[in-house]
């Protein structure tokens, strides 16, 4: 298409008047481009599947009308502008598949959009038995078996809104995306992998793990020490590829198996005792990817309504620096509609804005992914309502400062760079481990501004919404957790946000009176303490730093660091099984208090007696993550998460069997008669609650 401009210049409207033409001469473009639509279910290269009679081609928009399934079997270098997908598209599982894209999009609409963030109008739930729109890149009972791989390529085309896209948008419908398996994610190692080493020690065979895959061994020393210098020069995370894995000697003690590299490593990677480095695996056979990570950089998201779920896949070079909810994986105001969800085993690596971005989203699980390589926050709770997720065994690594986002929900945060950051406690974290962070391991953050109110509307057992103070909300468990080699805070409860002028003591001095006001004006329930347990944190500065009343430190291991625990409120707290070892300044640095109500005695309600009055008031919560058929039966999984001791699990009246500790993970085979079958599963604890609000599914 040519295009002559021919224009008439005024002082004033000239300039305006160029930008529009350009701007319109771009969307041209856009409308230009061949569109072809499915006319029956078939594979994508035939011919017949199209109504223009031949297959899509380069710079093509594509649908996939309602009612049509086509079988992505390409591997081809063409890239298509848009494949909008209102039936389903399903990649073959036996054979290599390459889709080029600019945007694709699961929607109920058949008009072509090239909106790459919010959907035009984000359906209601769907009717029972009603099919929806489909993208299934593998599926949890089928995914893409491990001698074949699946890619989605994004890229940025002319007159697409570089905010928006390149993307994988799901509005409504079904997005699955599923690789193969591996048995982990990431190992600790066994041993001290010394700088110029080529193999690595393992304290576990991992399974799955192959020649050629892309590995990380995550850094054993606190980076550039207090601030001092850039940080991604002090990081010691190192890449390499893996040239293969030599299971342990018959009989042996010792390591569990040993990791070979393509090249030495360049670091000490320390493993001794119970403080231990970890290698982790970032490549997977499903992967999304940016075209060009130096240019315009795509993102994906789910919407409310959707369905489906991630495991195993790889999502790399993703993320738009700078721009608000353009995030690598990212789960946006989807409430309860997508209960039973989950990201298992993905790998999230070079992003330029989050790992995995949980937004106004309740009820999801996030475990064993790997994080590497992040610009701000890494696993990232967005704007305070979101309760009941599960963060469980994950791995987050190079978490480099950002900066805060255009119109971003909390104003106070400033996206310094943690790899778990939440403004709303009443989630799950466990089994994680932070590592080579610019400023935060983990990091509880939420504050009363003149600008934000933190009484927000938080889901209930019984499933209503009641307005709470959000900064008191006790964790549902955060437990056996991890941070090694943080450039300052290991875990930051509540607690201040370091200046920009670190050099100046006077900086931290002035946060002094600040932190004491909102501590003061907002305190957990006595009997609902933040219960940090088993909390190890290793080459620090600032270990743990809290600036609220009411924390119970039930475990916790520090070991060479600066300090142990750091200039903290040290109100109604309780401390239990504290491990200082190889402190460099102090064990503990500069309490303080925020007074006592004067008019509070024994019996008040603020009056903190101590743990053994620990309350669990709250019930478990149940999510159902499969049901598969097979023959007369069908297995159920799924997982629970519980403050206390989860007594157990029914499943439609059938106790399931735990194959995790304390149901974090369980399952179940029921009779399952042809046709239509409803799958109900909820919980009970020890202490006497009944999960109120059960998990229901529905399958065909």
């Amino acid at each position: 298409m040519s295009l002559i401009v021919r224009l008439r210049w005024t002082r004033v409207s000239a300039p305006l008047a160029l930008v529009a033409l350009l701007a319109s001469a771009l969307v041209g473009r856009a409308a230009d481009a061949p569109l072809l639509r499915s006319k029956q279910s078939g594979p994508w290269s035939a011919k017949e599947t199209w109504d223009a009679g031949r297959v899509p081609a380069a710079g093509d928009r594509v649908v996939v009308r309602a009612g049509h399934a086509v079988a992505y079997d390409a591997d081809s270098k063409d890239v298509i502008r848009l494949v909008q997908v209102a039936g389903t598209l399903e990649f073959a599982r036996d054979r290599d598949t390459r889709l080029e894209v600019g945007l694709l999009t699961v929607t109920y609409g058949e008009e072509p959009s090239e909106e790459g963030g919010d959907c035009h109008a984000v359906p209601g739930p769907p009717k029972p038995g009603a099919p929806r729109p489909a993208l299934l890149v593998g599926t949890p009972e089928a995914p893409v078996p491990q001698a074949h791989t699946a890619l989605i390529r994004l890229h940025h085309l002319p007159g697409m809104d570089k905010d928006s896209c390149p993307a994988v948008v799901c509005c409504g419908g079904r997005m699955e995306f599923h690789g193969a398996p591996l048995s982990r994610t990431w190992v600790k190692l066994a041993k001290t992998v010394p700088a110029g080493a080529t193999s690595a020690a393992l304290a576990e065979l991992p399974g799955g793990w192959r020649a050629g895959d892309r590995v990380i061994l995550t850094g054993t020393r606190q980076p550039g020490g207090a601030g001092r210098g850039p940080f991604e020069d002090g990081c010691q995370t190192e890449a390499r590829v893996l040239t293969g894995i030599d299971a342990p000697v018959a009989g042996a003690g010792g390591p569990k198996g040993t990791a070979r590299l393509d090249a030495a490593v360049t670091f000490e990677h320390y493993a001794e005792g119970s403080y231990c480095g970890e290698i982790a695996n970032l490549s997977r056979n499903v992967v999304v990817e940016s075209a060009d990570p130096a240019g315009a950089r795509g993102h994906t998201m789910y919407h409310r309504h959707s369905a489906g779920s991630v495991s195993y896949a790889e999502f790399r070079h993703l993320g738009k620096k700078d721009v608000l909810g353009r995030y690598a994986l990212h789960y946006h105001l989807c409430g309860d509609t997508m209960r039973g969800s989950y990201v298992r085993g993905a790998s999230v690596w070079d992003s330029h804005n989050r790992w995995v971005t949980v937004h106004g989203t309740q009820y999801l699980i996030v475990r064993d992914v790997v994080g590497y390589k992040t610009v701000g926050h890494g696993f990232f709770l967005e704007d305070g309502t979101e309760v009941h997720n599960v963060f469980d065994r994950n791995l987050g690594a190079v978490v480099s400062p950002g900066r805060p986002l255009p119109r971003q929900a909390l104003p106070f945060d400033q996206n310094k760079g943690g790899a778990f950051w939440w403004a709303n406690c009443l989630n799950t974290f466990t089994n994680n481990v932070a590592a080579d962070c610019a400023e935060y391991g983990f990091k509880f953050e939420c504050r009363k501004t003149a600008d934000f109110d933190p009484v927000l509307p938080v889901r209930q057992a019984d499933g209503t919404v009641k307005k709470q103070d959000v900064r008191t909300l006790p964790f549902v468990k955060f437990e056996n957790n991890e941070a090694h080699a943080m450039r300052f805070f290991g875990l930051n409860l509540r607690g201040i946000t370091r200046p920009d002028g670190f050099g100046s003591q006077k900086s931290f001095y002035d946060l002094n009176d600040l932190l004491r006001a909102d501590a003061a004006g907002a305190h957990p329930d006595a009997r609902r303490p933040f219960w940090v347990k088993n909390f190890r944190v290793w080459e620090s500065n600032w270990s743990v730093h809290a600036g609220t009343s009411g924390v119970f430190l039930d475990g916790v291991d520090v070991f060479r660091a600066e300090y142990g625990i750091w200039r903290s409120v040290m109100d109604r707290h309780t401390y239990k099984n504290i491990s200082f070892k190889e402190i460099r300044n102090k064990d503990l640095h500069m309490p303080f208090s925020i007074g006592a109500p004067a008019a509070e005695d024994e019996t008040g309600k603020e009056y903190f007696r101590g743990i053994p009055g620990f309350v669990d008031n709250i019930p478990p919560s149940t999510v159902v993550t499969s049901v598969v058929r097979s023959g007369g039966k069908v297995l159920v999984r799924g997982g629970t998460a519980d403050s206390s001791a989860v007594r157990g699990v029914a499943v439609n009246g059938k106790e399931a069997r735990a194959t995790r500790d304390n149901f974090a993970e369980w399952e179940v085979e029921l009779d399952a008669p042809a046709g239509k079958l409803t799958v109900t599963a909820g919980a009970t604890d020890r202490a006497g609650n009944v999960e109120k609000t059960p998990h229901t599914v529905t399958v065909d």
